[in-house]
């Protein structure tokens, strides 16, 4: 898979090409953009959530579990010399806690979690 990204209409808009989807991405007006999409680790953290759910989802059907919903928020930022991705996941659904004790477990082993806390190595060429 492949991301492209290229100058949108506002200052510091952004506009990410995905497939064959498009997401804007921007910056707060404090800091010269318009808000007129996520910031990058906006972004990253949303990319977390949906993960969070969408492994999480995944498991409970293979399963058979009676789980109706999962909700991922996440609280993102500096703390501490070390950017911290705080996730606070919520279960709809008639779980005992065992299954709700192994869908945490499940949620933990999503790919974006397993990457983020991983070896991450970005190589960059120019042209």
């Amino acid at each position: 898979m492949e991301v492209t990204v290229h100058k949108g209409n506002g200052p510091l808009q952004q506009i990410l090409s995905i497939g064959k989807h498009e997401l804007l991405s921007d910056a707060t007006a404090s800091i010269g953009g318009e808000d007129s999409g996520p910031e990058p680790h906006d972004l990253l953290a949303a990319a977390l959530a949906a993960c969070t759910a969408l492994t999480v989802t995944m498991y409970a059907r293979r399963k058979s579990m009676r789980l109706e919903d999962v909700r991922a928020r996440i609280e993102h930022g500096q703390k501490d010399g070390a950017y911290v991705f705080q996730r606070h996941i919520e279960f709809a659904g008639q779980l005992d806690s065992d299954e709700r004790a192994r869908l945490l477990d499940i949620a933990i082993k999503c790919p974006v979690h397993k990457t983020l806390s991983g070896t991450i190595r970005i190589e960059t060429t120019a042209g």
